[in-house]
């Protein structure tokens, strides 16, 4: 049995940790049966913000109009741009393999591994036992019991990137974030896109504001079907049907596409690993429980990343690495803070969100609530963006920042600001009372708060 001072499982949030132990002259086991560089790199949002990115500048070209700019899109090469994101994805992997590849005191398992005991593996045909082990299993795709799904050929954020074609016209079977990017994607390319979303809401968690102002903006391009729920699925002749009843009222009718993507939500990799024979506890939707530290219940066994179920993003993982690694070599213990975890969806429009929602705030504090349009600040208006705006949650008697969420262009880099005075510990003046350039797109953010009430 060869032993290890660190065991890393999972070669994406767990890559940075395996390399801290590597560069600490520690000997160190990563496994991985996966592609180098996990989800985010390989199907996640790497490929898909690359994508993203494609659709906007066509959005950008169809929304000038209302600029008084005649202008039109001649044609997409989509295979052209599905090859670029391939290209990108296939440098980092090979960038990364090789990194692993050249670090001595490293040995890389490509294979399956499965718990035998709290700190013992079967690895391939071998077995290992590590003094420490961190577990970044990840997550994968929920494939939810839908009749006839099984049979079909269906579409995930995975395989979707493998697509040579544009799909004449795609149904997509959730309406989380993955859902709404890839509508957003697939409709600026010249799909027909149809979003069918069992929840009242696109985007369930976000502030409903938003939600619902993302709706009215996404059906002005595609079909949204909020408060139906898919039953059954068949394909004849290259034309899938998906049958819907509506929640409410119980009405049926079906839909039709060439191509189904389903886009349900994630579940956790921890049952593939058999982390039952460890002695550490899992949730009922079977993610790994961690405290503060990310410890898990078992001594000397930390778990980050998509692994733990909460705040599934990849800033969030990588953050997750460096408080546990410290946690794993340093005297001095630190907290990972789930609650200043911010987010962006890459959606049109764009939305960017930190921290509790109005009504979640309303529950525990006396609060203050402010909104501003885009329009309200002099480039805002500019860019004839009356829609898009921006809320902020505050605790009345601190001015502490709670909540803040933004919906329109650039929100994911305009919530910045907001994140960084959080997290230093500031309060609304800590912003209000700074200079912000004239006219910049950021003076969205001091007008929300100075219109609290």
């Amino acid at each position: 049995m060869k032993e290890y001072d660190v065991i890393v499982i999972g070669a994406g949030t767990g890559l940075g940790i395996a390399f801290k132990a590597q560069a600490s002259k520690l000997k160190v086991a990563l496994i991985d049966k996966g592609s180098i560089g996990g989800t985010c790199v390989n199907v996640g949002c790497v490929p898909s913000k690359i994508l993203i990115y494609h659709a906007d500048r066509i959005a950008d070209i169809e929304e000038a109009k209302k600029l008084g700019i005649d202008a039109k899109v001649k044609r997409i090469n989509f295979r052209a741009i599905m090859d670029r994101m391939k290209a990108t994805i296939d440098e980092s992997r090979t960038w990364m393999e090789n990194e692993i590849a050249n670090s001595k005191g490293l040995d890389f398992y490509n294979e399956e591994a499965r718990f035998v005991d709290a700190y013992t593996l079967k690895v391939g045909k071998e077995t290992i036992k590590g003094r420490k082990i961190f577990i970044a299993s990840g997550a994968r795709t929920l494939i939810p019991p839908i009749k006839g799904l099984s049979k079909i050929a269906y579409l995930t954020n995975e395989n979707l990137l493998a697509l040579r074609e544009q799909p004449e016209s795609i149904i997509i079977i959730g309406g989380g974030y993955i859902g709404v990017e890839y509508a957003h994607f697939f409709a600026a390319m010249g799909t027909r896109v149809s979003v069918v979303q069992r929840q009242s809401r696109l985007l369930a968690n976000e502030e409903p504001e938003i939600a619902d102002h993302l709706k009215d903006e996404l059906s002005k391009r595609m079909d949204i079907l909020t408060n139906w729920e898919t039953v059954e699925v068949w394909e004849k002749k290259g034309i899938y049907t998906v049958m819907l009843k509506n929640l409410d009222t119980g009405y049926e009718k079906a839909v039709t596409g060439t191509k189904v993507l389903v886009a349900a939500g994630r579940i956790s990799n921890a049952d593939l690993l058999d982390v039952h024979k460890t002695g550490v506890e899992t949730s009922d939707a079977n993610y790994i429980k961690v405290d503060d530290t990310l410890l898990t219940s078992k001594k000397n066994i930390w778990a980050i990343g998509d692994a733990v179920g909460r705040q599934m993003f990849t800033h969030a993982g990588d953050m997750m690495q460096r408080v546990a690694w410290r946690n794993a070599t340093s005297r001095k213990e630190v907290s990972f803070d789930f609650s200043l975890v911010p987010h962006a969806v890459f959606t049109r429009p764009q939305i960017a969100s930190l921290g509790l929602t109005e009504e979640q705030a309303a529950k525990n504090h006396e609060i203050l609530v402010g909104r501003a349009n885009y329009s309200d600040v002099v480039m805002g208006d500019a860019m004839m963006e009356s829609e898009s705006f921006a809320k902020a949650i505050v605790e009345k008697k601190t001015e502490k920042i709670l909540g803040f969420h933004i919906i329109g262009p650039e929100a994911a880099i305009l919530i910045q600001e907001v994140v960084n005075a959080v997290a230093r510990g500031g309060d609304a003046k800590s912003i209000t009372d700074n200079m912000h350039i004239f006219p910049a797109l950021s003076e969205i953010i001091p007008e929300t708060l100075n219109n609290l009430e």
